[in-house]
């Protein structure tokens, strides 16, 4: 699998990423043994580049992240994330960037990954209240002692990065970017590029509509998060649905599955681009993979975009509370 360094960072990551947190939470349940050989096989592929973070199944994602990659640990990139508070039951907290814990949760991570050093530390959701200089002067604080070898953001909005980047270097932004949520074309892409931080694009296949295999609430476990997902919501959901059987035409024109289809086109948007798909499940990883394989002509992208313009989606990404936490 081809690598690609982050924006201007030097770290090499594979084309295309795993996105784990669905191994422990959120997603319905979960099976280690699977979301282990999940992993293993990514590796395999050279798909070296693994997500998690500190508020995935309350710790136990980065556990289990850790005790995959123990006995192979320099075949990956690893990449988790602080800065989402959660209580014990799961409760949402808020946000913290206080530079104190920053540094308690870089140890937290360490210990539960079992790793001396993270690839690259984000911080998950900015902090409204401490000013990034402060937070990310704790991150580089971080990488001058060895815990932490790049830097990163999430959902954080233009004049933000640009702050953060007159601190330290920022190696990637990671972002919600699908075909249902292009709002980083307008203007966080363009900084991204301007500055020289790759773009690492969460949930690219619209968190599982891409993949197919959901036509209503029924086909999504209880306890499912998207269950209470506005996207998912009755009425948002068949709509959105609709959009998909474009796709799904097309890609079977293209003798490929709709979600390698979604994958394809997002890899189209620029090498500096590396979307990170979630799965726990040997089967979907390597279909997932096989969107590499997918060449998209000028012409099937004019067509996938008329089939699933920019802002076509029908509902918001996540819930009123969540959303005031983005583009910060």
């Amino acid at each position: 699998m081809k690598q690609q360094p982050l924006g201007r960072s030097g770290l090499m990551a594979s084309r295309m990423g795993l996105g784990c947190m669905g191994m422990s939470e959120f997603y319905g349940p979960g099976d280690e043994r699977e979301s282990i050989r999940t992993i293993h096989r990514a590796l395999e592929l050279g798909m070296n580049f693994l997500d998690t973070a500190d508020i995935y199944g309350l710790g136990r994602n980065e556990e289990l992240v850790g005790r995959a990659i123990r006995d192979r640990r320099e075949k990956g990139i690893l990449a988790t994330k602080f800065g989402n508070v959660r209580g014990k039951d799961g409760s949402w907290l808020g946000v913290n960037g206080k530079p104190d814990y920053v540094r308690a949760c870089c140890e937290d991570s360490l210990r539960r990954l079992g790793v001396d050093t993270i690839d690259l530390y984000y911080q998950h959701r900015v902090d409204p209240d401490t000013p990034i200089e402060d937070t990310v002067g704790a991150m580089a604080d971080l990488v001058r002692q060895g815990k932490v070898r790049h830097l990163g953001l999430s959902e954080a909005a233009p004049a933000t990065i640009r702050r953060a980047c007159a601190v330290h270097p920022i190696a990637a932004l990671q972002t919600e970017y699908s075909l249902w949520t292009r709002d980083p074309e307008v203007e966080v892409l363009p900084t991204c590029r301007e500055l020289g931080v790759g773009f690492v694009a969460y949930s690219p296949l619209g968190r599982g509509i891409f993949g197919g295999r959901i036509k209503s609430l029924n086909d999504l476990d209880e306890g499912d998060y998207r269950r209470n997902a506005p996207r998912f919501a009755e009425g948002n959901l068949t709509s959105n649905l609709s959009l998909v059987k474009h796709l799904e035409e097309i890609a079977a024109e293209k003798k490929c599955r709709p979600a390698q289809l979604a994958l394809a086109w997002l890899l189209a948007r620029g090498e500096d681009v590396f979307p990170i798909p979630g799965t726990k499940r040997v089967e979907r990883l390597e279909e997932n993979a096989g969107a590499l394989d997918v060449v998209l002509t000028s012409e099937d992208l004019s067509r996938i975009d008329a089939a699933f313009p920019a802002g076509a989606a029908k509902g918001e990404r996540y819930s009123e509370q969540a959303m005031r936490a983005l583009n910060r």
